[in-house]
């Protein structure tokens, strides 16, 4: 087998992931060498102040230093370092990207919302061969839900990313812990202007046939509605949930105090003040859905980025061994 070693790393608004990979690009195995999540919060404040917080950046470049020494100790061929809404939306995005620079010896690329959402569609469907078109793929992240509709085998419809997401939306509507009913309904409100924004990018949430969750948002919901006593990668991946108890997990969550919350053995302790919103914006989207059931994939926009290191032009770059 022809293979070719590589690490993608995907910076959003809550957490910071790292995988390394061989890929054989003839047979399209991916050999997973290492797959890491840390959560850091770089979003902190974000949506009001408009810059990352400084104690973010330390988070962040903490976990970025212990990823450098990772990636040069696996000989990495290619690296790749996306970044998506806190840092697209963050004034101060000079100090994040010389930070990374420095430590990775990549520049960060600040990926749009088209190209996140087309990432995260190849990620999470490489390994759900038996799923009928067309696919909705949800990824909810701390600052931004990605929605792309298309076809089983890797093919497009159509994708956005919309500006909701679990640490904004929490900030932004949902201080109560629990929330209160005016919250929680102040926070349906803002969620569902976003998804009437959809069919105006091609995104018909009606046309879903089947409907696959990735990230922590989508497999903290899937465990909680499969009563799983921890967060088993392995038992999640490709796993069905009705949509009826995914949606009376979400409302079970969305009610619960967050101490409670971290009590959860599926809960990681960084979710557990920001998973009622999380949760609200897939139940919101199964609204809007024919599907009856949902499933779940493990590989996601991370498992994109780093097929994306085999297109032509990305070469050899990234922190030598030390």
């Amino acid at each position: 087998m022809s293979s070719r070693r590589v690490a993608a790393v995907d910076c959003g608004t809550n957490t910071v992931k790292l995988l390394v990979a061989d890929l054989d690009a003839e047979s399209g195995e991916e050999r997973e060498l290492v797959r890491e999540s840390r959560m850091v919060r770089l979003g902190q404040g974000v949506d009001e102040s408009g810059r990352l917080a400084d104690e973010a950046l330390e988070r962040l470049f903490e976990a970025v230093d212990a990823y450098a020494a990772t990636v040069a100790e696996h000989d990495v061929e290619t690296l790749r370092f996306c970044a998506t809404s806190a840092a697209r939306d963050a004034s101060n995005a000079d100090v994040f990207t010389a930070g990374v620079r420095e430590r990775l010896g990549v520049e960060p690329e600040v990926i749009a919302g088209a190209e996140e959402a087309r990432l995260s569609y190849d990620g999470a469907t490489r390994g759900l061969p038996d799923v009928v078109a067309p696919l909705l793929v949800v990824d909810i992240g701390g600052g931004s839900t990605e929605l792309v509709l298309g076809d089983a085998h890797g093919s497009v419809r159509a994708g956005h990313s919309l500006d909701i997401g679990s640490v904004r939306l929490t900030e932004r509507c949902l201080p109560g812990d629990p929330p209160g009913a005016d919250e929680v309904a102040r926070a349906v409100e803002v969620i569902d202007a976003a998804l009437d924004e959809l069919p105006g990018h091609g995104v018909d949430l009606a046309d879903a046939r089947s409907l696959v969750v990735v990230s922590g948002t989508g497999l903290t919901v899937a465990a909680s509605a499969l009563d799983l006593p921890d967060l088993d990668r392995t038992e999640l991946h490709r796993a069905t949930v009705s949509a009826e108890a995914a949606r009376a997990a979400v409302a079970s969550l969305v009610a619960m105090p967050v101490a409670e919350r971290r009590t959860l053995g599926y809960m990681q302790p960084g979710r557990a003040d920001v998973i009622g919103a999380g949760a609200l914006i897939l139940d919101r989207v199964l609204e809007r859905t024919p599907v009856t059931e949902l499933r779940v994939s493990i590989s996601d926009i991370l498992d994109g980025i780093a097929w994306s290191c085999l297109e032509p032009g990305r070469e050899r770059r990234g922190p030598s061994r030390r």
